[in-house]
């Protein structure tokens, strides 16, 4: 295994988007969720985004959920960009400093011409040292039985503008989408609303929040033009079974129960890329010794 290799994180998604998939955006939590998402992608054979973001960054520290990761995609054959997910400024300029491969910055909840203008900047400085930005438009609510879905949607007009004004190279969308799941079934994608702003925007777009959402939804958001989905409850949830299976068999040791957790979500990231068509796309090209 190598540990000086690198990763354009476009490219990822250009080939997603040439070849009519989408790549995972995953989050991890500790040692063995990175280490689930690596060896996942590894057996599948599937590109990955490892997202530091707004859960393990509280928990650790941008710092430390860094080196945690970067020291776990080096010493793994996946191929991997580390990303950072829903970022604040602050996080995004120590981001650039720790040497991440591609960052979102999220002004979402700020008003519209200050979420251009925060960008904007953003993209400039990014760009500058040749890392991609992903931003968002729109906003993700939090899982809840009873939402007003039109106050949260992207609009149409607004991505255009955005895209345009900031230069962001990937656009995070609002569609039908939530952070978390619900009891109850989920309402269809505006899968609409998706082709009309890929129509406007020029530049792939990303849903957040894909965990639930049911297959044929995804496959016809993938359609519309999002290369890029990211999930994490399902995954989550699938290390949390594994811990509770083991610990339900009496007293055991944490790390057999860790064991475990990792197993059975390297199973589930297995299912969401091969539901998201990235299965097999890795490809020998995409992950190169630097600077050859």
């Amino acid at each position: 295994m190598s540990s000086s290799r690198s990763v354009d994180p476009m490219d990822l998604v250009r080939r997603a988007r040439e070849g009519g998939y989408a790549v995972g955006g995953f989050n991890m939590h500790n040692p063995e969720t990175t280490q689930a998402l690596l060896l996942a992608a590894e057996r599948a054979d599937a590109p990955v985004f490892m997202q530091i973001g707004r859960a393990v960054i509280p928990h650790m520290g941008i710092d430390d959920a860094f080196e945690m990761t970067k020291k776990e995609v080096d010493r793994s054959d996946a191929v991997a960009a580390v990303h950072l997910d829903h970022g604040t400024l602050d996080e995004v300029h120590r981001a650039f400093e720790l040497g991440f491969d591609s960052i979102m910055f999220d002004g979402s909840h700020l008003p519209f011409q200050q979420n251009v203008e925060a960008t904007r900047d953003v993209v400039k400085e990014a760009h500058r040292l040749g890392i991609p930005v992903e931003a968002e438009l729109g906003s993700i609510p939090d899982a809840a039985e009873d939402i007003r879905w039109e106050d949260h949607y992207t609009k149409v007009e607004e991505a255009e503008t955005f895209v345009k004004e900031t230069g962001v190279d990937l656009l995070a969308i609002s569609a039908g989408v939530m952070h978390g799941v619900t009891a109850s079934a989920p309402l269809p994608l505006a899968i609409d609303r998706i082709r009309q702003i890929r129509d406007v925007v020029g530049v792939p777009l990303v849903l957040h929040g894909a965990s639930g959402v049911p297959t044929d939804d995804v496959r016809q958001a993938i359609l519309a033009g999002v290369h890029k989905l990211n999930a994490d409850t399902d995954l989550r949830h699938a290390f949390r079974a594994g811990i509770e299976r083991m610990w339900a068999q009496g007293d055991r040791q944490l790390e057999a129960a860790m064991a475990e957790g990792r197993r059975l979500m390297i199973d589930a990231t297995i299912g969401k890329m091969r539901e998201f068509g990235c299965d097999g796309r890795a490809g020998a090209g995409e992950k190169t010794a630097a600077g050859s």
